[in-house]
């Protein structure tokens, strides 16, 4: 994949100018660019006879009708498809195409005079014009592909967005075809399943998702922050022309970012991506050290405790005794945030009958958090360690690890986990917990799955990725769910969640209902579900 910071000469841009014209040599002309005006010349185009009206027919009576919804994908990085530039770039919105520039010397003018297109989009404004006349164009028709190529949320619209009401007004693309706003598949280009399934469950977080979707581009943010809030306001647009969306133009940013550890062709861990991206947006909305410092810390930052103590080896110890901590020796107390917390799966039994053999080992969830309880132990690299959460944040992220690595293989633990899909208590595994009631009551708003051929080795020929989704505004009875894959999207069965194997858990924190006065003047609150 060609660097779209690969750019070639290009003059320098009069201030207030955005359309200056490409530096590329005219293809089939004698003249060059010097001899051709541009532009920054003064009117040469007749836009501003297209603002008054003289001197120029309407274009709507000329080629708007020639305008292909069906040909036009803005999900692809803005690159003129000859020069391969990123530089004042303009879609053909007759067959799709990316071209730079709009004046005579410009790939845009070539190509509506060879191929007979005339409608032109700046990928960048969104401003229309017709070529090789160059004019402007101001129609109410061209409304929609403005907002698909940049949409734009107002509070109260992404307000809705958590509400049961959303479930109730699908949306419909070009083809007719009914989809959510928010549920629609993401290409898998080449091996990016992975990156897709954490897209999906961070998009979905309400902060975040509501963060990005209100972003407004100020030319300050960094690449990675701008390509993520787009995609975000694609995923969740209304008025999609194909109830699909790629993530490509964002997955070549993350390629940059992280400097080829995280490739299009190349399967991956989802943990691993999600442990970047988390750090690295958060590096990039100007966060810090500090608690709160960006809508990740808020979001996902929480503290643990740990203790550590050095393990003394004793001549008389039995070798079935677990290593414990003596109260006679030095404990090693640190306090430090996490923006996940990892549990450990009970290994599967080696040897199986032939009537177990086709039994899956299951595990459940409070067994596994019960590393968190600040009392059992364990021993890593010569210390016994126990640790106990200090801060919970309003959306807890579990990692279950599935996958350990020998010198020969990867391995899987089949573990199936047991979770409830609401009200899981994580009173136990805080210190100190508050007494307000439902403070450490979670609901499980992102359940992502790993599946893979028969065996005990991940093959990542042969893995798929899946995330569930909970649906907005619903609750007991009437909740949704949905399962994503790639770009299949369907609605499932809550019992059904709980078969796969699951890697990843994204936890909310229940919202709780202001305090109501009772007719005896007491106090009485209301356990609310966040939907």
């Amino acid at each position: 994949m060609i660097d779209a910071t690969e750019r070639p000469s290009k003059r320098a841009r009069v201030d207030g100018e955005d359309e200056s014209a490409s530096a590329s040599p005219a293809p089939a002309s004698t003249a060059t660019p010097a001899d051709l005006p541009d532009d920054d010349d003064d009117d040469p185009y007749g836009e501003q006879a297209a603002k008054t009206g003289k001197g120029q027919p309407r274009a709507s009576d000329l080629y708007l009708d020639t305008i292909n919804r069906a040909q036009l994908d803005f999900d692809f990085e803005k690159l003129c498809s000859v020069s391969l530039s990123n530089i004042n770039v303009y879609g053909c919105l007759v067959c799709g195409k990316y071209f730079q520039g709009r004046g005579k010397s410009s790939y845009a003018y070539y190509h509506s005079i060879h191929e007979d297109h005339h409608v032109f989009i700046n990928l960048e404004t969104t401003k229309v014009y017709v070529l090789p006349d160059g004019y402007a164009v101001s129609d109410p028709s061209l409304e929609d592909i403005s907002f698909v190529l940049n949409p734009s949320f107002t509070k109260s619209a992404t307000a809705a967005l958590s509400t049961p009401a959303h479930l109730s007004r699908p949306s419909y693309d070009l083809a007719g075809h009914a989809y959510l706003p928010g549920y629609v598949g993401l290409n898998n280009i080449k091996k990016n399943d992975h990156m897709n399934v954490i897209i999906h469950a961070l998009l979905h977080i309400p902060p975040l998702r509501d963060y990005l979707l209100l972003t407004r581009p100020t030319g300050k943010e960094t690449e990675l922050v701008r390509r993520f809030a787009v995609l975000a306001k694609k995923l969740w647009n209304p008025r999609l022309f194909k109830s699909q969306v790629s993530p490509h133009e964002f997955l070549q940013e993350v390629n940059r970012a992280s400097t080829g550890r995280f490739r299009l062709e190349n399967q991956g861990d989802p943990v691993e991506f999600l442990g970047w991206l988390l750090n690295r947006l958060h590096q990039d909305m100007g966060g810090t050290r500090k608690k709160n410092s960006s809508i990740i810390f808020s979001t996902f930052q929480g503290e643990l405790r740990a203790q550590t103590q050095q393990v003394l080896v004793r001549p008389d110890t039995g070798t079935n005794e677990k290593p414990r901590f003596d109260i006679a020796r030095d404990i090693r107390t640190t306090v430090s945030p996490f923006l996940f917390l990892a549990v450990d799966l009970p290994p599967p039994p080696l040897f199986q009958d032939a009537v177990e053999k086709n039994i899956i080992p299951q595990v459940n969830i409070h067994s596994v958090l019960a590393k968190y309880d600040g009392e059992t132990t364990q021993e890593l690299g010569g210390q016994v360690k126990r640790y106990k959460c200090q801060r919970l944040p309003p959306y807890i992220i579990i990692h279950f690890k599935r996958f350990t690595k020998n010198a020969f293989v990867e391995e899987k633990n089949p573990t199936i986990v047991n979770f409830p899909l609401r009200g899981l208590d994580f009173r136990d595994y805080l210190d100190a917990p508050s007494t307000a009631p439902g403070d450490t009551v979670y609901d499980l708003i992102a359940n992502v799955t790993h599946e893979s051929v028969a065996g005990t080795a991940r093959d990542l020929a042969a893995t798929t990725w899946k995330v569930h989704l909970r649906a907005a505004g619903g609750g007991g009875d009437t909740e949704k769910w949905f399962q994503i894959q790639d770009l299949i999207v369907e609605e499932t069965r809550k019992e059904m969640i709980f078969l796969g194997e699951t890697v990843l858990q994204i936890w909310e924190r229940r919202r709780q209902a202001p305090t109501l006065a009772t007719s005896n003047g007491q106090g009485a609150k209301m356990d609310v579900d966040r939907s």
